[in-house]
């Protein structure tokens, strides 16, 4: 029996030298370069891909299958004499025995100068199409209407066969290095590469940590755009539980090119990553982000991915400032009145939206001097849809105005109204000031037409205090909508210098000419702040009450002035007419009339009055008041004229009825006669808005009809004297006619 164990052991061993040596053999006395046309018609035939093998092929069978390509093309079948890639080297290994327990155990996989050129033609066709399909069928394809074997089959014998176990997978390590890949679109003329392409990984072993490194420098034509990048991180993954996860990421590079117009972009990111396929989510845990100097931290989640994928998570900016961010990644600002606007910037918020859209929730923002609280975003990209509900502090929007414009139109105007003021005066003696010729408002463009037509808008905006250019709003309340052309001012309410207003607007956009529409009322509000100039007092001091409706059409402010028609009616209480006491112009007028000097000449005082009401109708720009109304003490004032918007001009005539007022006045020249009772005394009001009152002077004409009139009386009375009873009644009259014409 020894014998016979010895003997079949040496048996054994005999064998096991012969396969050593039958495979030494096979290996070494078999090339596979001898059968490259063969393997390339397999390729051509199973997989139509067309396969060129210029280099040598190198293999090994036991214990390690190995193969080792060099100098090889791929093309499709389709388009061969263009090839979608080539290779320098490709190198390795595969253990014999653990693929018959399905198990893959390779050595180090090898990959160097590998080039991808992926290119679509002008008809939208790529080159790498077609391939993975074979070239012919490889069975008979059955006729219609004709059973297959499978088809017969009884059903309990047609089931599904079990899904097999998959490979497990043990490989030291992968290695691509000095690669390359282009794609180009004729179509669309954009080209995009990624090359210097480097990739490197530890063993690959499922459920283990797999350290992964990679760096690349991409490069775009449209826009002209170049980076370079760096990966770095752990590889985590079970292809059973479908759970994907890289740790410890670290992405960084910079980037420069058109859109950062010089500048460049450092950038980096960490965190850890994971894709739960069972689960259907995938998460970014740990989000910290550096762009130059902006610094974010936060988390991302996604959640349905087999379906409409759901994003939400946090975000928070530390702060920054934005000024200089912005400025340092290429976009330009526009001149604003304060260069240290947007120097401080920092946010907080809560995510939530899809792939579609997303909204800033809990939002919490710092802008400068302004704190910001809400919600803000986009629920639809393609729309443009746009929601905020937003609550603010305070804003300064004069900050970030842009610069007053010194050569422009309200310049030339405001320089017309100095010389109007140098020559007025104020004791009103001058003659009267000439009409405003110089328009006072900038035909720039203002509305962005284009992109109103696409605004999808649903806004509520509250602000505590809101300065712009001279006007302080508080409590301002904001509530638009807007949706394919139609803008919707829903409530536009708030307070101003103790007043308040209440206003509703449309913009409609839809038509090549932008239309507008504004309903205004106004209690109480306080004149003087609005209507105050630079170095230029107000022209007129009250309490405004005021209730209008205006429509106009174009995109600037001539364009809206000129087509600006509508409807108003305004009543000014407890007024008073700066640097313009009427008293006195009447004093002055009476006076010559009186044929006396005035011994004391008027200085200038103010003129107050109860009550300043009348109706505006607006047509072209020109508003048209025919019912002016003033009530002084002692005096009843009324007229009529119109008020050019486009200049900011007024030309009024106004009449003042004294009223019996028996008051000492302050010259005897002046001193009022009853036969003064009662008669309306002319002004003519002419020149810039900003002058007021002071643009009115006594009518002479008017008051050279007074003083005719006057003259007739007192002959009239004479006459009474003389005649006394004896003439008639009729002939009385008839004289008093003949005089007081």
């Amino acid at each position: 029996m020894k014998a016979l164990g010895k003997i079949l052991g040496l048996f054994i061993l005999g064998l096991l030298l012969i396969i050593v040596a039958l495979l030494f053999a096979l290996t070494h006395l078999f090339d596979p370069n001898d059968y490259k046309d063969e393997i390339r018609q397999v390729a051509r035939d199973k997989a139509n891909l067309e396969l060129q093998l210029r280099g040598d092929i190198g293999w090994s069978l036991f214990p390690w299958l190995g193969l080792e390509l060099t100098d090889a093309t791929l093309a499709s079948a389709d388009s061969p004499d263009t090839p979608f890639a080539d290779l320098r080297l490709l190198g390795l290994s595969v253990r014999v025995l653990p693929l018959l327990r399905k198990e893959v155990q390779m050595s180090d996989i090898r990959i160097d100068g590998l080039n991808l050129s992926l290119q679509r033609d002008e008809q939208g066709r790529g080159n790498w199409e077609g391939i993975g399909r074979p070239a012919q069928a490889s069975t008979a394809q059955p006729a219609p209407g004709e059973s297959t074997p499978r088809d017969n089959m009884p059903p309990d014998q047609s089931s599904e066969k079990p899904a097999s176990q998959p490979l497990k997978m043990d490989i030291d390590s992968l290695t691509l290095s000095n690669s390359r890949i282009d794609y180009s679109d004729a179509q669309k003329g954009q080209q995009f590469t990624l090359e210097n392409i480097e990739l490197k990984t530890g063993a690959i072993r499922e459920g283990s940590s797999i350290p992964l490194s990679f760096s690349a420098f991409f490069g775009t034509n449209q826009p002209l755009l170049r980076a370079r990048s760096e990966l770095q991180g752990q590889l985590r993954f079970d292809r059973q539980l479908g759970r994907y996860q890289l740790e410890d990421l670290r992405l960084s590079g910079e980037a420069s090119g058109e859109p950062l117009k010089g500048k460049t972009l450092n950038f980096s990111a960490q965190g850890q990553l994971l894709v739960d396929l069972a689960a259907n989510i995938a998460e970014w845990n740990n989000l910290k982000l550096s762009a130059n100097q902006l610094r974010a931290l936060g988390e991302l989640k996604v959640r349905e991915l087999d379906k409409e994928p759901q994003i939400s998570g946090g975000l928070s900016i530390a702060s920054i400032n934005l000024r200089e961010f912005l400025q340092g990644i290429g976009i330009e600002l526009p001149p604003m009145r304060n260069a240290q606007s947007l120097a401080q910037f920092e946010l907080s918020s809560r995510l939530n939206g899809s792939l579609n859209g997303m909204m800033f929730e809990e939002l919490r923002m710092q802008l400068d001097d302004t704190t910001l609280s809400g919600q803000l975003g986009i629920t639809d990209l393609a729309h443009q849809a746009l929601r905020a509900e937003l609550k603010a502090d305070r804003l300064d929007l004069n900050r970030y105005l842009p610069p007053k414009d010194k050569d422009g139109p309200a310049e030339a105007r405001r320089a017309e109204v100095r010389e109007s003021v140098a020559s007025a005066g104020s004791s009103g003696t001058t003659p009267l000031p000439n009409a405003p010729t110089q328009q006072a408002w900038n035909d720039a463009q203002v509305l962005p037409v284009d992109r109103l037509r696409k605004l999808d808008l649903e806004a509520v905006l509250s602000i505590g205090q809101l300065q712009y250019e001279q006007y302080p709003l508080q409590d301002l309340h904001l509530k638009a909508k807007g949706r394919a052309g139609l803008i919707t001012l829903e409530e536009a309410r708030g307070k101003l210098h103790g007043g308040s207003f209440n206003s509703k607007g449309r913009i409609d956009v839809r038509q090549a000419e932008p239309q507008l529409t504004l309903e205004q009322r106004v209690s109480r509000l306080p004149v003087e702040p609005l209507l105050k100039q630079e170095n230029q007092p107000a022209p007129v001091r009250g309490l405004l009450d005021l209730d209008a409706r205006f429509e106009t059409r174009g995109n600037s402010q001539k364009a809206w002035i000129e087509t600006l028609n509508g409807d108003a009616g305004f009543v000014l209480n407890d007024g008073v007419l700066p640097d313009a006491n009427l008293e006195q112009q009447l004093c002055r007028g009476i006076a010559t009339l009186n044929r006396k000097p005035l011994s004391n000449p008027p200085s200038g005082r103010d003129t107050p009055f109860r009550t300043l009401k009348g109706s505006l109708s607006v047509r072209n720009g020109i508003a048209h008041t025919p019912d002016l109304l003033v009530q002084i003490p002692g005096l009843s004032v009324a007229g009529s004229g119109d008020l050019d918007l486009r200049v900011l001009g007024l030309d009024y005539r106004i009449g003042v009825t004294l009223e019996g007022d028996s008051r000492e006045m302050p010259d005897p020249a002046c001193q009022i006669n009853e036969r003064y009772v009662g008669i309306e005394w002319p002004l003519r009001c002419r020149g810039p808005l900003e002058l007021g009152a002071k643009a009115c002077r006594l009518d002479q004409d008017g008051l050279g009809k007074i003083a005719a009139r006057l003259a007739g009386n007192k002959l009239t009375e004479k006459l009474e004297k003389k005649l006394g009873d004896k003439v008639s009644p009729d002939l009385k009259d008839a004289l008093k006619g003949l005089f007081n014409r």
